[in-house]
């Protein structure tokens, strides 16, 4: 960048500009989660308010200028960074505002889950939020938005009542149901596709501050035991109901025995979104099979809940994901699922089953632009490791997938997938939905000024 060029932006520019010339505030600006992408943009914009964004975009769009856009820096595919280009990052723009009469809440796109869910908490409400606290509200919004609430509450493109964003011609929108509905369903899973959107406003429910919740942990070898009764428990439990079975290795915490401590493990995660006494009956089945190891479900805030995996996720491994609805789960699904496991490359990686139904499923397939929503379960592959050979640890979770074929659906989020081609893509949304995003995209973004991202190819740049 020339000095020149610099002066003329920051003329009319409230946030903060660095280059590599800025040293250490420009290193630690570029530093997204997943350390498999450490690139160096040419700029990067940490924009204050929705004028800042229009300006960057006018920037970069005068100087051919490729962009990526950043809100928590979580996309396990690198949508977060860049090489070369522009990057508009939103990160200092966290204002939050809860209407608590309403059950609303208004929050800008830099904040992370951890602190909307600290503001909404304080008027014992919450929406469906990432499992991480430090997942941006953002990315994780526009690619449907999966958590621990969804069975009760729905996803958190569910739960969105509108959104403001910056096109790519400068303008500042609004959509809802009421105002650029079109525009509203493409955005509720559709991806960062059709400009930059700069807030949310969602529907917020009673939950907390004190729920049910917490983990059980069995050695290995009882995983196709835990398995078998998990997936009989939740074909009746209430939509109340949220967690998981994870097959991982056991953290180095005081509360796991010294013998399971760094080794093979199967843990529940179990959370009872309601009346706690009532949750105690409904989750005693879950703690009383099988002798648990640990038992460590108990009446907890729902922060503390949020807050359960991010010592065991921290920023800077390397990450390579696959994720699929699962049609059905018979015992030989289970049983794939254990022997993936047992071929695991890292310590750090984990394989997850979710149970689907409730929330989600009693959304029509049409409302927004990801289905998949009666699927009974989903899986997540993700490969996690901290060094070594990145090709061994992605070719053990290539192969997960490939395992669990037979019983993959597809329609699965994007959010979830490294790698994402456009066959993956369109495959994802189906022929309908697709030449749907297709038509808002020619509408938004004709020049795919957007395209770092789950991308949707414009008419004009479409040769196949």
């Amino acid at each position: 960048m020339s000095a020149i060029d610099l002066a003329e932006l920051r003329s009319h520019f409230s946030g903060e500009l660095l280059t590599a010339a800025d040293g250490e505030r420009y290193d630690a600006a570029r530093v997204v989660y997943n350390a498999m992408f450490d690139r160096r943009p040419t700029l990067i914009a940490r924009v204050a308010n929705a004028a800042d964004v229009a300006a960057a975009l006018k920037f970069a769009q005068a100087r051919a200028l490729p962009i990526a856009v950043r809100g928590g820096g979580h996309s396990v595919a690198g949508y977060s960074s860049i090489e070369g280009g522009l990057l508009i990052d939103l990160s200092a723009m966290k204002a939050i505002r809860v209407d608590a009469a309403a059950r609303r809440v208004v929050v800008e796109a830099g904040a992370n889950w951890g602190e909307l869910d600290r503001e909404t908490q304080k008027f014992g409400l919450a929406t469906t939020g990432g499992r991480l606290t430090s997942t941006g509200v953002a990315g994780f919004t526009l690619g449907s938005g999966s958590g621990w609430l969804e069975r009760l509450c729905g996803l958190a493109c569910d739960n969105l009542l509108s959104a403001k964003l910056v096109t790519a011609d400068g303008q500042l929108l609004t959509a809802s149901a009421t105002e650029n509905a079109e525009l509203f369903w493409g955005l509720r899973g559709g991806g960062g596709n059709f400009g930059v959107v700069t807030e949310f406003e969602f529907r917020l429910h009673p939950v907390g501050p004190l729920i049910l919740g917490g983990l059980i942990l069995h050695p290995r070898d009882r995983a196709q035991d835990v398995y078998r009764f998990y997936r009989e428990f939740m074909q009746s439990a209430p939509p109340e109901v949220g967690g998981g079975v994870v097959l991982m290795h056991a953290p180095p915490a005081p509360f796991v025995p010294p013998t399971l401590q760094g080794r093979p493990a199967v843990a529940i995660i179990a959370a009872y979104f309601g009346d706690p006494e009532k949750g105690a009956e409904v989750l005693a089945p879950l703690r009383q099979f099988g002798s648990p190891a640990v038992d460590i479900v108990q009446p907890m805030p729902y922060l503390a809940l949020q807050s359960m995996l991010d010592a065991g996720n921290p920023h800077g491994r390397r990450n390579y994901w696959r994720s699929e609805n699962l049609s059905s789960l018979p015992d030989e699904a289970l049983d794939a699922l254990i022997a993936c496991a047992a071929t695991a490359t890292s310590p750090f990686s984990v394989l997850i089953l979710q149970p689907g139904g409730g929330a989600v499923a009693a959304v029509p397939e049409d409302a927004t632009p990801l289905g998949g929503r009666s699927a009974p379960w989903q899986y997540h592959c993700y490969g996690i490791w901290t060094e070594g050979d990145d090709a061994g640890h992605i070719a053990w979770v290539r192969s997960t997938e490939q395992a669990l074929r037979p019983w993959s659906r597809g329609r699965m989020s994007l959010n979830f997938i490294s790698e994402v081609t456009d066959e993956r893509v369109r495959a994802a949304f189906g022929t309908e939905k697709y030449q749907r995003l297709v038509a808002l995209k020619d509408k938004y973004d004709p020049t795919n000024l957007f395209r770092m991202n789950q991308n949707i190819t414009p008419t004009s740049r479409n040769h196949g």
